[in-house]
């Protein structure tokens, strides 16, 4: 038994119905059938944004591609309609994760009819790829993720924390080498000498701003040797709290529940025998 992808109730109009069983599940061929089209449909509109980027393609092929394009959005369009019309708890689909991202996922095509740049941002349809956890029954599988999402919870303080600390040393060292290189070699200011300090600290390195000075090399090699550690700190924090959140829960093999007590015999959820300890 899985756990349910939504709490959404069709409407009681026989029609509404069956496009809601097709629309919302992929347990009968119609549905799979539906969800695979679907998916089809959004890695080809994202490969015609891309295309449309390269001007070489988008020359020869410009008519081709905004009415594929257009095609494509409609087909999105109809569905979101759809998907709003079949349901009675119409605000639930809206104001849900999915709901929200099927609606950004049009609203940038129809920004681009008064701003044609913001057409690029409908490179946001990939989100939608999500429902192919629905589509293979991978949904149980969704649950291993609580234990991430949990542990960032958990660790949130302590990470600002670590956060507020490496924003003041980046000041810091950003204004001492504002300091050291005279204002010269890229260092123009302290922002931008902050940003240096921001890139050589996470070890990203751009390469744009490097400093010249004996003194100003020195202190780069110490930042440089200071980020991996600091990379490997909040690493470690959700770490340690992923650790002690799957220490104190059992998962259950048949509706993926992760809330069951470490001394659970059977699953709060659906009665399923848990797995003995070793």
């Amino acid at each position: 038994m899985q756990k349910r992808e939504h709490n959404l109730i069709a409407e009681d109009t026989p029609w509404k119905k069956k496009i809601f069983r097709i629309i919302y599940f992929s347990d009968t061929p119609s549905g799979k059938i539906f969800d695979l089209l679907l998916l089809l449909m959004i890695i080809l509109s994202t490969f015609i944004v891309m295309m449309e980027s390269v001007q070489k393609v988008d020359d020869h092929y410009h008519s081709l591609l905004v009415s594929l394009e257009w095609l494509i959005t409609i087909a999105f369009t109809i569905e979101y309609i759809l998907r709003i019309s079949v349901v009675k708890n119409k605000k639930d689909y809206i104001f849900s994760f999915l709901g929200i991202i099927d609606f950004l996922s049009l609203l940038p095509f129809f920004l681009s009819l008064f701003f044609p740049f913001t057409k690029f941002l409908s490179m946001i349809r990939l989100l939608r790829m999500l429902r192919i956890f629905r589509v293979l029954n991978l949904l149980d599988y969704m649950n291993d993720g609580q234990y991430i999402v949990q542990a960032l919870k958990n660790s949130s303080r302590k990470i600002y924390i670590f956060l507020l600390f490496i924003m003041i040393l980046v000041t810091i060292i950003g204004s001492l080498m504002f300091v050291i290189e005279n204002g010269n070699n890229g260092f123009v200011d302290i922002p931008t000498s902050i940003y240096w300090a921001v890139v050589t600290i996470t070890t990203v390195g751009y390469g744009d701003i490097s400093p010249v000075t004996p003194l100003g090399k020195f202190l780069s090699v110490i930042l440089m040797l200071c980020g991996y550690s600091i990379i490997a700190v909040p690493t470690g924090i959700v770490t340690s709290e992923m650790r002690k959140k799957m220490a104190k829960t059992r998962l259950c093999g048949r509706c993926g529940n992760s809330e069951n007590d470490e001394d659970a015999r059977y699953c709060k959820t659906c009665g399923e025998k848990l797995m003995e300890l070793k």
